[in-house]
C-alpha cells in the first residue's frame, strides 16, 4: 500500500466567536481551574464547547458580564434549547440539552464560589430528564458475521476494518477507548487488551478473543506498515492518512458496514458493546464478569461485587463469547437480585449510548 504524506490539521472558522465578550476571561479561568482539578481532557473540552455556545448566545443579546446573567436569562436559554431545531428540522435530544446545561451550572457555581458574583442564578435551574431505557437493538452472532463479511470486499483497508470490528465485538470497549489504543496495549500472545484511562480515568485489562487476535496480528503485520507516516506515534488503528481516527470518522466507518449488511438495525460502535454483553450473559457469563469487562465502576444493586482477575475473565470470555466459545453453554436460572442487576447493566449501556450520541462533532478538519 502506497504511503501518503501526513495531512495538516486545519481549524474550521470558529462558529462561536466570543473573544470580545466580557464573560470570556472568566470562562478561560474556569477552564484552567477545571484542568487543575484533574478533570479529564474530554470533560474540559465539553465544558469549553458548551459554554462558548452559551456565551455566544448571550453576546447576541448584549449580555457581556457574568452579573448580567440572571435566573430568568438562564430560563430563556433553557427554553431556547428546547425549541431549537437542527438543519433537518428535528429537535435536539434531551440528552444533548442536558449536556449543554450542566457546564453552565458548574460555571456559575464556580463564579459564586470565587466571589465573582454575589449569588448563583443557576442554583435552581432544572435539567431535562433523560429517560434511561434498555438498548433497543442487539445483533445476533449471525448478523455480526454478515457485517464482518462486508469488510472482506475492501482489500487491505478491509483487513483493518475487520480488526476494528472484531475488537469492538470481542471486548465491548467504548469508541473512544478503541481510538486511544496504542500498539503496546494489545497482547495477542496472551489474549489481553489494556484500556488506559477509560471512562472515569480508570485503567482496566480485558480479554481479547482468539479471532480478534488473529485479525489484529494480520492488520499490524500486513496493513499498518503501509499506513504509518513517520514519526510513528504508536496508535493501533490508523486511517488512510496515517493518523488516529477521529470519533465521528470511526462511527461513520462502522455504520457503513452495518448498513451494507442489510440488517436494518441502526447503530455503530456502541451496538457491539450491547451485543457482547447480551450474548455473553445469554451464554452463562456472570453479571460481575460483564461489569468488569465493560468498565462499569458500580451498578445500583444490593449485590456486592468483588474484584475479578484477568485470568478468570479470560476463562469466562472463552466459554461465553459467541465468537470463540467451543461449545454451547446453557445459562443457569438467576436470582431476582441478579435479574435486577442485568436490567441496570443494560440501562447503563443505553445511557452511555445516549451520552455518546450527544457528544459534539469534531471541529477539526484535514486537508
Amino acid at each position: 500500500m502506497a504511503r501518503r504524506k501526513r495531512r495538516k490539521p486545519v481549524k474550521k472558522p470558529d462558529p462561536y466567536p466570543i473573544d470580545h465578550n466580557g464573560i470570556t476571561p472568566y470562562l478561560n479561568r474556569f477552564l484552567e481551574w477545571s484542568a487543575a482539578m484533574a478533570l479529564s481532557p474530554r470533560t474540559v473540552d465539553i465544558r469549553q464547547r458548551m459554554l462558548k455556545r452559551f456565551i455566544h448566545w448571550c453576546d447576541e443579546r448584549d449580555l457581556n458580564k457574568p452579573q448580567d446573567i440572571t435566573r430568568p436569562i438562564l430560563e430563556r436559554y433553557r427554553r431556547y434549547l428546547y425549541h431549537y431545531r437542527k438543519a433537518d428540522g428535528e429537535p435536539i435530544s434531551f440528552a444533548t440539552q442536558q449536556q449543554r446545561l450542566v457546564p453552565i451550572k458548574a460555571f456559575f457555581k464556580w463564579l459564586t464560589k470565587e466571589n465573582y458574583i454575589l449569588y448563583n442564578p443557576a442554583s435552581e435551574m432544572e435539567l431535562p430528564r433523560v429517560h434511561r431505557r434498555l438498548p433497543k437493538h442487539i445483533l445476533t452472532d449471525e448478523e455480526v458475521g454478515r457485517i464482518i463479511n462486508q469488510t472482506m470486499l475492501h482489500g487491505d483497508i478491509g483487513i483493518r476494518d475487520r480488526a476494528i470490528i472484531e475488537t469492538l465485538y470481542s471486548t465491548g470497549i467504548r469508541r473512544a477507548e478503541l481510538i486511544n489504543l496504542k500498539l503496546y496495549d494489545v497482547d495477542t500472545r496472551n489474549g489481553t487488551l489494556m484500556v488506559r484511562e477509560g471512562k472515569g480515568k480508570k485503567d482496566r485489562m480485558v480479554p481479547l478473543g482468539q479471532r480478534a487476535c488473529i485479525w489484529i496480528d494480520k492488520y499490524t503485520d500486513e496493513v499498518r506498515p503501509g499506513l504509518v507516516v513517520e514519526p510513528d506515534e504508536g496508535w493501533l488503528f490508523l486511517h488512510e492518512y496515517g493518523e488516529a481516527f477521529h470519533k465521528n470518522r470511526l462511527t461513520d466507518l462502522v455504520k457503513k458496514y452495518i448498513e451494507a449488511a442489510g440488517i436494518g438495525k441502526p447503530g455503530a460502535c456502541h451496538i457491539f458493546r450491547h451485543t457482547m454483553a447480551t450474548l455473553m450473559l445469554d451464554n452463562g457469563a456472570d453479571i460481575r464478569h460483564i461489569q468488569a469487562m465493560l468498565g462499569h465502576s458500580q451498578l445500583s444493586t444490593t449485590e456486592i461485587y468483588t474484584q475479578v482477575s484477568i485470568r478468570k475473565l479470560k476463562e469466562i470470555h472463552a466459554l461465553t463469547h459467541p465468537a470463540d466459545r467451543p461449545r454451547p453453554c446453557q445459562r443457569d436460572g438467576q436470582a431476582e437480585i441478579e435479574d435486577n442487576a442485568e436490567t441496570q447493566l443494560f440501562t447503563a449501556l443505553a445511557a452511555e449510548e445516549t451520552e455518546e450520541s450527544a457528544e459534539p462533532e469534531d471541529e477539526e478538519t484535514m486537508v
